[in-house]
């Protein structure tokens, strides 16, 4: 690290992957010290973390005491660590001089598994109740729930203590069958003709044990009676609320198998759900205030990849303009606001995930992600948008309110003209709609891709017609067709967007000279939309044609009236003083 990419860290002050040991007071001791750094291993992010030693908490610089006689090793800082964490914790250590003040730096890896002081002391770097990172201590659960972030434990195949089969509920399993037969393929349809015992096993609900049977947490979650939920796996909870401003009309708590609410939540979904119509020749689509196929993948996706070590529930909730399902836990390891659309799936409870793929709920490839937003976007709603999410829990909203049919209906056309549009497509063609224009770089961080993959991806849609672009090179943006925004029923927006072709450029420019006296390259790129380049080549075309003339180099340069047109502007424009003396007036006789 530099001294100053360590200055940069200090002035964003303590994060969860940050955190400042201060020794203007005391010394800081070992144990302390290895502890901070079991604080910052035990991290759900697997990014590293950095103990700075000698940062105070305001982030003051007051340096970090020696350690070793009148110096700090930091390689025996290292070794430190390592013999003193379980299992070892191999830091890299560095003593980097700052603002004439030595800074001792720890740089900590993720780990794997749960760390602990040699003394058997386990703490975790967590939010305080002042809000602030802290550290704090960390149960058992806890260790489960970092675990399965990390894809090191499913949860879900653990065997639950005191569960028998009697707590399962043979309706249920019924219900499994159920949902397999309506999947029309989806589903395992080798699982309708087991017994009942047999599915479970083939589920992995249930596992032989000792001549018996052990029931795991898939299988109370799946099959258990409502009884033995509440008893056996008490942080099971769902709630459905609809609220009117704050006023809340449904607030329903269930502790019910996940099929049975499945089937609960889809019900009241489609008892307030309304939908609108759109003629795309002579068919008939209809375009519903919230796709079914979007809130089926984001119901399926809160309960199999909610944190069941947590106490808390599931809800979904149910706002005039809005539907949000929210549920514990954070994202797993690896997965971001960033890369949400192209990540390869990490389910954290992989068996309660399989048990869904196979009933036929969700998609076996595990990209429901991609049905959430496509079928959002495809009925003319904003995207969905997951920006609510922290380490604590995952929101997802899909926005509702009136959509636009519009765009619901250009997509319908594309499809029956055999060129289906993609989710990227979907995803710019929305974002052009909203934002009226984009750059490459700005559609590279949409679809969450390569800048190279977003440029082919819009060129693409410029072959199809449905996009134009302006500009060259990196100041090129694009925007919808003229034929995109008939389609839309906005005439008048493509003029606005398509901007002034160069000749009005030109004259724009003219006219702010006429008025002002003269004007810069930063001016012009301002007045009329245009990169600094291409400011530039206007400018120089104008130049060139001897409609203005140049006065200055580089940044300094300016460009006004040549000086056979400076007659025709008035005194205050500010136009360049002529270099001829003026002549003396005659002296009255």
């Amino acid at each position: 690290m530099t001294p100053e990419d360590l200055a940069g860290r200090i002035a964003n002050g303590e994060t969860l992957a940050v955190e400042f040991k201060g020794e203007a007071r005391e010394p800081l001791s070992d144990g302390a010290l290895v502890e901070a750094v079991v604080c910052l291993a035990n991290r759900p992010d697997g990014e590293s973390g950095w103990l700075l030693i000698g940062v105070e908490d305001d982030g003051r610089v007051t340096g970090a005491r020696p350690r070793h006689g009148s110096r700090t090793d930091a390689q025996r800082v290292q070794v430190l660590v390592a013999n003193r964490t379980r299992p070892s914790v191999m830091v890299r250590a560095e003593v980097i001089e700052l603002e004439d003040q030595a800074v001792l730096v720890i740089e900590v890896p993720s780990m794997g598994v749960p760390i602990s002081t040699s003394d058997g002391h386990y703490v975790r770097r967590a939010i305080g109740g002042d809000g602030k990172p802290a550290c704090l201590p960390m149960h058992f659960h806890e260790m489960q729930s970092l675990q399965a972030d990390r894809g090191l434990l499913d949860y879900s195949a653990l065997p639950v203590e005191g569960a028998k089969w009697e707590d399962l509920d043979p309706l249920e399993i019924e219900r499994f069958r159920r949902f397999v037969h309506e999947s029309l393929g989806r589903g395992d349809s080798a699982l309708i003709d087991l017994s009942d015992l047999d599915l479970a096993k083939a589920l992995g609900a249930v596992e032989e044990w000792r001549g018996g049977h052990r029931i795991r947490v898939l299988g109370l979650l799946l099959f258990g009676r409502e009884e033995a939920l509440h008893r056996l796996l008490p942080t099971h909870e769902v709630a459905f609320q609809a609220l009117s401003g704050v006023r809340v009309q449904v607030n329903d708590f269930f502790r019910w198998p996940l099929l049975r609410l499945f089937d609960e939540l889809l019900a009241r979904f489609r008892a307030r759900n309304t939908e609108q119509e759109v003629l795309v020749g002579m068919v008939r689509v209809g375009v519903p205030d919230y796709a079914s196929a979007a809130f089926r993948e984001g119901v399926a996706n809160a309960l199999i990849h909610r944190d069941y070590t947590r106490v808390g529930a599931v809800h979904v909730q149910w706002h005039e303009d809005r539907v949000e399902i929210t549920n514990p836990g954070g994202f797993p390891q690896g997965v971001r606001l960033d890369n949400l659309l192209v990540t390869q799936p990490r389910p954290r409870n992989p068996a309660l995930a399989d048990a869904f793929k196979r009933a036929g709920i969700v998609e076996r490839t595990g990209r429901g992600i991609d049905t959430i937003f496509f079928e959002q976007l495809r009925n003319g709603r904003p995207a969905p948008n997951y920006e609510r999410s922290n380490e604590s829990g995952v929101a997802l909203v899909l926005p509702g309110g009136r959509g636009n049919l519009e765009f619901a209906r250009l997509v319908a056309e594309e499809s029956q003209a055999e060129r289906p549009l993609a989710l990227d497509d979907l995803l710019l063609l929305n974002a052009l709609w909203t934002d009226r224009r984009l750059s490459t770089a700005e559609a590279a961080v949409l679809i969450q891709k390569p800048e190279s993959e977003a440029r082919s991806r819009l060129q693409r849609l410029v072959e199809g017609g449905l996009v134009e672009s302006r500009g060259e090179r990196k100041g090129r943006t694009w925007h919808l067709s003229a034929a995109t925004y008939r389609r839309l029923g906005e005439h008048a927006a493509y003029v606005r967007q398509h901007g002034f072709e160069p000749i009005q450029h030109e004259q724009m420019i003219l006219q702010y000279v006429s008025s002002h006296g003269r004007i810069t390259r930063r001016e012009a790129a301002g007045l009329c939309q245009l990169s600094p380049d291409q400011a530039k080549r206007v400018l120089a075309r104008l130049v060139e044609s001897r409609r203005l003339a140049q006065h200055g180099q580089r940044k300094g340069a300016f460009y006004a009236l040549p000086p056979e047109d400076m007659g025709a502007l008035a005194p205050d424009m500010g136009a360049p003083k002529p270099t001829s003396k003026p002549a003396k007036p005659r002296s009255r006789e």
